[in-house]
């Protein structure tokens, strides 16, 4: 994985077992922070003091059989979820947290499998931060629009311009100074408040 902002997530691993927590590591590159814990008790701490982009857990747990725990992370989290269980117990399990939007893979897992589940967690955590920054330079549009209007509008108001000649001005001032047309505007708004 290339070295980038999109790539640099941070993973909790909830496991007792050192040679899953391994085996996960493995996959893991680039990752900013990498943190293990070994109760579902300690996770849900972590999970409600950080943030993480990403919870594997190795089901089940010393203290629950973890299902409860990917639930929780949903429900208290933005985190993509990848549960790891027994072959006996998958299909039930599955069927209760698929709709959550946990994935789940059997154990033993066959190779590799760990290692693509989680790569297409980091995908999919990849085209949520996507829409995030989308949505909020929506909202920072939005935010400059009001701002300038009820600028233009004191123009309109306080220097007896047309809504044209307001329009105008704020953007000439803008370019003038090499400023946002957003930054004039709370000068002025600043000016005759």
């Amino acid at each position: 994985m290339p070295k980038n902002a999109e790539t640099l997530h941070s993973i909790l691993i909830v496991s007792s077992s050192e040679q899953f927590q391994a085996i996960v590591k493995r996959s893991l590159k680039d990752f900013l922070t990498i943190d293990v814990k070994k109760s579902a008790s300690s996770a849900r701490r972590c999970i409600l003091e950080r943030y993480y982009d990403i919870v594997v857990v190795d089901g089940p747990l010393p203290d629950e059989s973890g299902e409860e725990l990917t639930v929780f992370v949903t429900e208290k989290s933005q985190a993509s979820v990848l549960i790891v269980i027994p072959r006996e117990v998958f299909d039930d399990v599955t069927e209760r947290v698929t709709d959550h939007g946990i994935m789940a893979v059997p154990k033993p897992a066959p190779k590799g499998r760990i290692d693509k589940a989680i790569r297409f967690l980091i995908a999919t955590q990849n085209r949520f931060q996507k829409l995030e920054k989308k949505t909020l330079s929506v909202e920072e549009k939005m935010e400059e629009i009001r701002t300038v209007s009820k600028a233009k509008l004191v123009l309109v108001e306080k220097k007896h311009m047309s809504e044209d000649e307001a329009h105008r001005y704020i953007g000439k001032l803008a370019m003038d100074n090499g400023v946002s047309r957003k930054r004039i505007a709370e000068k002025i708004l600043e000016d005759f408040s």
